[in-house]
């Protein structure tokens, strides 16, 4: 199996609904999203997949919670926007455009991170 990672980043801001501790109040972060496609061939280029191409998926998702109150947004008004939660969405969005997504991993900062892989 052959896979290729990319990242991107994006900041929001948003806060934890249920949540009893400082992620209840109105916070911040600088994400980093990596995703990972993987394949058991390779195309006749040789590749997984271009990464330019990932990138710029990626990135198209991204744009829309890039400095925004995430919490404000119509899928986040129902749905907590925790990292797990963020991670899913993304997820979700990416794989209608990418075929053979495994894994969007959400990192809030530099030591915790949330995965969501089907």
């Amino acid at each position: 199996m052959y896979s290729v990672k990319t990242e991107a980043v994006f900041s929001s801001a948003h806060n934890l609904r249920g949540y009893k501790g400082k992620c209840e109040e109105l916070h911040g972060h600088n994400w980093k999203v990596e995703a990972v496609v993987s394949r058991a061939k390779l195309d006749k280029a040789g590749m997984v997949l271009d990464f330019k191409r990932l990138k710029l998926e990626l990135n198209r998702i991204l744009e829309k919670l890039d400095h925004k109150y995430l919490n404000g947004l119509a899928y986040f008004k129902k749905v907590n926007p925790t990292s797990e939660n963020i991670a899913g969405y993304i997820y979700d969005k990416l794989k209608t455009r990418i075929r053979d997504l495994r894994a969007v991993t959400v990192w809030e900062n530099n030591t915790s991170c949330a995965t969501y892989e089907e």
